[in-house]
């Protein structure tokens, strides 16, 4: 599947095809939502799919040239051709600081279906969570590695920011 189905971003055979297309220089960022399996397990999983929905558009949207993908469960891809990674990683603070100051309302279950203004801002009808991401970025260094390679140096990255505290960008 070239689009994922849930999140509508380009799949990750999308994502093979665009690395075998790449120049010289680029940049990958692997993102990951932080706790989202404890999220899954509280809220279910089709409270799960529409936070996976709410982060991917973020991602479709973060610019700077990129290009987002799902990566596979609750982490993506975005891609960055010709640029190095001191371009991109303003780009992805941004990001994952729009990501960490949005809202979430999770609907109780039990909520009334009547549209009146008392049981839409009943605190027992929602809460507000917040979702936050971790980011690891690697560059291409000219011929230096390939786009698998820089993938598994962003994925590195990656853990060392949720090592570090989370809802942070690492190189």
């Amino acid at each position: 599947a070239y689009r994922d189905e849930l999140t509508g971003l380009a799949g990750r055979r999308a994502l093979r095809e665009q690395l075998e297309k790449l120049g010289s220089k680029y940049s990958i960022a692997m993102l990951d939502i932080d706790f989202f399996k404890k999220f899954n397990d509280r809220y279910g999983h089709d409270v799960g799919d529409l936070v996976l929905k709410m982060v991917a558009g973020d991602i479709a949207k973060a610019g700077g040239g990129s290009k987002a993908y799902r990566y596979g469960g609750e982490e993506f891809t975005l891609v960055f051709s010709g640029k190095e990674v001191a371009e991109v990683k303003p780009t992805l603070e941004v990001l994952r600081e729009a990501i960490a100051e949005a809202v979430f309302t999770v609907r109780s279950k039990n909520r009334s279906r009547n549209k009146s203004k008392k049981s839409i801002h009943s605190a027992s009808a929602r809460n507000s969570v917040k979702i936050t991401v971790s980011i690891g970025v690697a560059g291409s260094h000219g011929t230096e590695n390939t786009p698998e390679e820089v993938i598994k140096i962003a994925d590195k990255a990656l853990y060392r920011a949720k090592k570090q505290g989370r809802n942070r960008v690492s190189t």
